[in-house]
């Protein structure tokens, strides 16, 4: 968005840049110093010619203009050198307003850095150059430039600590031409004394290596002015940062730093601030540099208990802070409804004082009409009459309130009589099922006495019964008839059923001696294959039954005398093969009935 009331050389200049060429940009934005040489330096007005000079672009201008190459630019290190001091003078001072983030992100670290670049170029060609006064004249844009760093470093103190961490910065500083040494560590020196705080900020690398850089210009140059001014700067970094002392102390890169007084003409400036830097860096005692590794050492552990506690604690943050906001929300939803509730408490009241108002206001109406209708002479009577219904409803409302009061006296012994009234009910329920269970579990305890009115009805039953159902009369001896009957019915039967039991007996012999029988021939060998005794075993019903009954006691012999584990997979149903000689063992001396030994 344009700003109003935009200064008309801006507005020129503006339109001058979009419609002319490119080669001739740099010289009409070199139109911008004039203008901002006749402002009066702090006035509204130039904060102001800032504003537009922003708002319509031209210091992204300067921007591009300066990033471009010097060779293609009309005036060349003349127009550049005063581009940056345009750029910074308008950049110092500038309110952006609603692009501030950009200003501060993104143009200023950018500008910062096309300074830092145009130095290394301007350090180039110094160090390229032939003839002296071009050397003197590369040498004072290069002074320039820096002074518009500079400048702009003063008015933005939060990009030191980008030029400082900057690589080309570096490059500059590590240069071994002493009059740009010079001029960078001068640079250098007016950067820390506007913000002494950056130094330790930077990483601890790019640290490392500018104190190694001025240690060395301050060691190696035979320059006075360079010694100086790195003896100047060591004290700068040393007084205001602890740490860089230490560091000096310790390390073993600077111990040349000791010995470099000795070489020195005493009373001379640079003397006095050698004296005073090796002073600093030469402990009294050995135990000072012992107390300064315990102090850093100590430095260390409370950084990282006291990060270790903030971690913790902000890792409980969010459940402490969701508690602090539920009893906050419930605190304050308390406090709105007992607010809510003394409004609506309020409003009945002033409601219930209202109605009393118009109800008296209405009775006193009420009163007043009365007292015009009513006959003179029985004024008297209607006052008494109306007092008399006061009383009555004030006694109603007295007698009323009275009765609550006992009632809420009453109340608690009210409770406790129904408690005790529902514990009894309940004691004696459980009492009963206990009765009732006994009963029903109890073992019989005999009949109760019987009383002449139930003996009476009891017989009378009895008569009834036996009226309804008479007995039919048998004589003596048709009962001993029936009786001899029944008894020779049950011998017969007797009689019988022992006869079928031995006739069972006699066939279930005749099936087992049938089955051994069969099973005897099936495994009986053929005749041709048998030898002279096997005959003999079937001329007998004996003979095979003998030779079954061996063979089943043989098996179990074998079954008894073999070790357990050979019978661990057997059945009792299985049978053992048993030899025929073992089998024809003592069969002779066997009395077999029905033969007549040979």
């Amino acid at each position: 968005m344009k700003p109003t009331g935009t200064d008309p050389r801006i507005l020129s200049l503006a339109a001058e840049v979009a419609n002319s060429p490119e080669q001739n940009v740099p010289i009409i934005l070199l139109k911008l110093k004039e203008i901002i040489n006749n402002t009066p330096l702090g006035s509204s007005e130039l904060k102001k010619i800032k504003q537009d000079i922003y708002c319509y672009d031209l210091i992204q201008y300067c921007l591009l203009v300066l990033s471009q190459d010097c060779s293609r630019i009309q005036g060349g290190w003349t127009t550049i050198s005063q581009l940056t001091q345009i750029l910074s003078h308008c950049c110092v001072g500038l309110e952006p307003g609603e692009d501030a983030e950009e200003f501060y992100n993104e143009l200023l670290p950018s500008a910062a850095e096309n300074f830092l670049v145009l130095g290394r170029r301007l350090q180039t060609c110094f160090i390229n150059a032939a003839k002296g006064e071009e050397k003197d004249e590369l040498l004072r844009f290069f002074q320039i430039v820096t002074d518009s760093l500079f400048w702009l470093l003063g008015g933005h103190v939060q990009l030191i600590q980008n030029v400082l961490q900057s690589d080309h910065f570096l490059h500059l500083l590590q240069t071994d031409n002493l009059q740009i040494g010079s001029t960078v560590m001068t640079m250098l020196q007016n950067i820390l004394q506007i913000n002494r705080g950056d130094l330790l900020r930077i990483e601890g690398k790019t640290l490392h290596s500018i104190l190694d850089e001025v240690v060395f210009k301050l060691l190696s140059t035979s320059s006075s002015v360079i010694r100086s001014t790195a003896a100047k700067l060591l004290l700068l970094m040393t007084e205001t940062h602890q740490e860089i002392l230490i560091l000096l102390r310790l390390s073993a890169c600077y111990k040349g730093l000791r010995s470099l007084r000795n070489k020195q003409e005493p009373g001379t400036e640079f003397s006095q601030e050698l004296g005073q830097l090796i002073a600093l860096l030469t402990p009294k005692v050995y135990q000072e540099v012992e107390e300064q590794k315990l102090h850093q050492a100590a430095c260390l552990i409370q950084a990282y208990w006291k990060g270790f506690q903030t971690r913790k604690r902000l890792k409980k943050l969010p459940s402490a802070v969701i508690t602090l906001q539920r009893s906050f929300r419930s605190k304050r939803s308390k406090i709105l409804l007992k607010l809510k509730r003394q409004k609506e408490e309020e409003d009945r009241r002033l409601q219930l004082h209202i109605q009393r108002q118009r109800a008296m206001r209405l009775s006193r109406e009420l009163r007043l009409s009365m007292l015009e209708i009513v006959h003179p002479g029985q004024v008297e009577k209607h006052n008494r009459e109306i007092e008399e219904k006061s009383a009555l409803i004030i006694q109603k409302h007295w007698r009323g309130y009275r009765e609550r009061k006992i009632f809420r006296q009453q109340r608690p012994s009210l409770t406790e009589y129904k408690a005790a009234v529902t514990l009894q009910r309940a004691t004696l329920k459980f009492l009963a099922k206990c009765r009732k269970k006994k009963k029903l579990f109890a073992p019989w305890q005999g009949l109760q006495d019987l009383t002449d009115a139930r003996r009476v009805k009891l017989k009378q039953q009895v008569d009834d019964y036996l009226q309804r159902h008479p007995n039919s009369q048998m004589s003596d001896v048709t009962s001993r008839e029936l009786h001899s009957q029944a008894q020779e019915q049950l011998q017969h039967y007797l009689m019988g059923r022992v006869l079928e039991e031995r006739a069972q007996q006699h066939r279930e012999a005749l099936m087992a001696q049938i089955n051994t029988n069969i099973e005897q021939l099936m495994k009986a060998p053929s005749l041709k294959e048998a030898e002279g005794k096997e005959p003999e075993l079937f001329l007998s019903r004996s003979r095979p039954v003998a030779a079954k009954a061996k063979q089943a006691h043989l098996t179990a012999l074998k079954h008894l005398q073999a070790p357990w584990w050979k019978n661990l997979g057997e059945e009792e149903g299985d049978e053992i093969d048993v030899p025929k000689d073992e089998l024809s063992v003592e069969l002779g001396t066997l009395f077999i009935g029905g033969t007549k030994p040979p």
